[in-house]
């Protein structure tokens, strides 16, 4: 199984909740989208942007999404006690059994 760690730190400058969390998500995820469809002209813009630079553009802004998704994931382990370690073990074993991931 290829794997890529990247590893994000614990935000310890914010105090977030799931609510904010959850919707600073829903942002993230819009600006990557809006990103997205402005470098592929879906928005009636032309960018005079090269392919590098529209690949780091969107590189960023799925790192946020990226950050935010790990923060909740804090938020849930610290205010739920969800442990996130055996949901991890759980969603390969999903995606293995969906047939998205070969383990051989």
């Amino acid at each position: 199984m290829e794997t890529k760690m990247i590893g994000l730190p614990k935000l310890n400058n914010l105090k977030p909740t799931l609510e904010s969390t959850a919707l600073k998500l829903m942002e993230e995820a819009g600006e990557l989208s809006e990103a997205i469809g402005k470098f592929r002209a879906l928005s009636g813009e032309k960018e005079a942007l090269s392919a590098q630079q529209v690949a780091m553009v969107i590189t960023r802004e799925l790192l946020d999404v990226a950050q935010t998704a790990v923060t909740m994931l804090f938020v849930l382990e610290e205010q739920f006690d969800v442990n996130v370690d055996e949901a991890l073990k759980s969603h390969v074993e999903k995606i293995v059994k969906k047939g998205y991931l070969n383990l051989t």
